[in-house]
Order: structure tokens, then C-alpha cells, then sequence
């Protein structure tokens, strides 16, 4: 995504950019009401737009649809940008382009949440920025709830129903070697009985691996404990752990 030129027939490389004393100049022409300023006030900060989409270039999602969704962004934020706060426009219209991205990307999501608690969920979000611009505090569940008038319980469950899924096979750390990944992180306490050693033949090949590796094999899928869990008991770096880990069931694969 980051190499591509055009995108929705623009050409990305040859966006104009406009100064700051031409930005302010514009902006009090449009508001004294030439239109044509206004498109000239777009076309000049679509750069701003390019640089926010590199943002959730991980997200799977189609540059131009980012790159339109993010216009609306901008256009929104030059129809309400206010000249006698003396900001930079860029400080104002880069949260409003990735406000609208990520409103796009919750309305779009692969798990349908209802149009109802999506409402709470975003009242909730505007209430909380308000508590915090009048009291430069995070405020509490039941501040938010009062707020509303809703009960605690299904603010909640709205704001967690608006959280985007994640992978288990996403990455969260990388040293240089093998990533560790979400599914690393998580620990089973289900997982604990050990007859299905049996019953898949791994039994015999655990005695392929050495001590260590036996004992974070153990660690990981009979007692359900997680990498950092593991590493903090037999003192070594989850890092390791994982290197480990990996290295051992590559080991068990070639005899099961």
C-alpha cells in the first residue's frame, strides 16, 4: 500500500502542498464564502490523508475505500476548522481523518454488532472525551453510565462489542528472531489432562526432546501456562521460551 501512486485516480505523487500563511489565507476566503477555495483547502492536504492511512496498512482493507473514508475526514475537519484557535490545521484534522477511519472500520467489521449498542458505545466514547476535557481526568464506568442514564452493565458491554477482533497469530513482539504471537500469550486450564499424550503418540517422542525442552513443553500444554509465565519459573526470556518452544514442537512432528 505504501508504494502505490494512484490511488482513486489520484496521483499520490504529485499532491500539492500548501504553506501555512496560504493555508490561513484560503481559510478566510472560504469562510467569507468562496467555494473555490475550499476545494483548493482539500486538494492541498490530501498528503495529510496519505500519511494517516499508512497508519492501518495492516488491516486488510482497501487503500482507495481508506483514502475516500479519510477524505471525508478532512473535508469535515476544513468545514469546521476554526482560525482564531491559532492551531496548526494539521494538529486538528489528523484526529478527525483517523476518527472517521476508525468508525469505518467498526461499522465494517467482520463481527455484526447491533445499531443500538453501537450508539451507546460511541455516546459513551464522546462522554468520556468531555469528562476528560473538563476535568483532565479519566473518569470512572459509572460516570459514564450517570452521564447516559443507561445502566453500567451495558456501557460495558457496548464498548466491548465496538473492540476490534485480533488475530491469534498476530505478532507482539519481535526481537530479531521468531515473533511471538497473541496465541503465545494465552494459557489453557482446561488443557490439563495428560492421556491424549497417549493417545496421539507423543509419548514416544517426548523422549526425543532434552530436559528443557520437555519441561516448557509440559509447562505450556499440560499445565496451560502462558510463555511469560513459563519463562518467569525456569528463568529465561520469554524470547527464548518461544524460540524453544517452536524448536520442540518441530522436533515432536517428525516422530508423531
Amino acid at each position: 500500500m505504501i508504494n502505490k501512486v494512484e490511488i482513486c485516480g489520484v496521483n499520490t505523487s504529485k499532491l500539492p502542498v500548501l504553506k501555512n500563511e496560504e493555508m490561513k489565507r484560503l481559510f478566510k476566503v472560504m469562510q467569507e464564502g468562496d467555494i473555490s477555495s475550499r476545494e483548493v483547502l482539500i486538494q492541498g492536504n490530501l498528503r495529510l490523508v496519505l500519511s494517516v492511512i499508512q497508519r492501518f496498512s495492516n488491516r486488510g482493507e482497501y487503500v482507495d475505500d481508506l483514502f475516500q473514508v479519510g477524505c471525508i475526514g478532512l473535508i469535515k475537519a476544513i468545514d469546521n476548522f476554526d482560525l482564531s484557535q491559532n492551531v496548526r490545521f494539521s494538529t486538528y484534522a489528523v484526529p478527525m481523518i483517523i476518527g472517521e477511519i476508525r468508525r469505518y472500520l467498526r461499522d465494517n467489521n467482520a463481527v455484526r454488532v447491533s445499531r443500538s449498542l453501537r450508539d451507546i458505545a460511541y455516546k459513551a466514547l464522546q462522554v468520556r472525551e468531555k469528562l476528560v476535557s473538563d476535568y483532565s481526568a479519566e473518569p470512572s464506568l459509572n460516570q459514564i453510565a450517570e452521564q447516559l442514564e443507561v445502566p453500567r452493565e451495558e456501557v460495558v458491554f457496548a464498548l466491548d462489542a465496538i473492540q476490534e477482533p485480533v488475530s491469534l497469530f498476530e505478532p507482539i513482539y519481535n526481537d530479531g528472531g521468531d515473533p511471538i504471537l497473541v496465541m503465545d500469550q494465552l494459557s489453557d486450564d482446561k488443557n490439563s489432562d495428560d492421556l491424549w499424550l497417549e493417545e496421539i503418540s507423543i509419548k514416544e517422542a517426548m523422549k526425543k526432546l532434552n530436559d528443557r525442552e520437555k519441561l516448557i513443553v509440559a509447562l505450556r500444554f499440560f499445565n496451560g501456562k502462558t510463555q511469560m509465565e513459563v519463562a518467569d519459573e525456569i528463568g529465561i526470556s520469554q524470547a527464548q521460551v518461544s524460540r524453544l518452544e517452536k524448536a520442540a514442537l518441530k522436533q515432536l512432528s517428525r516422530y508423531v
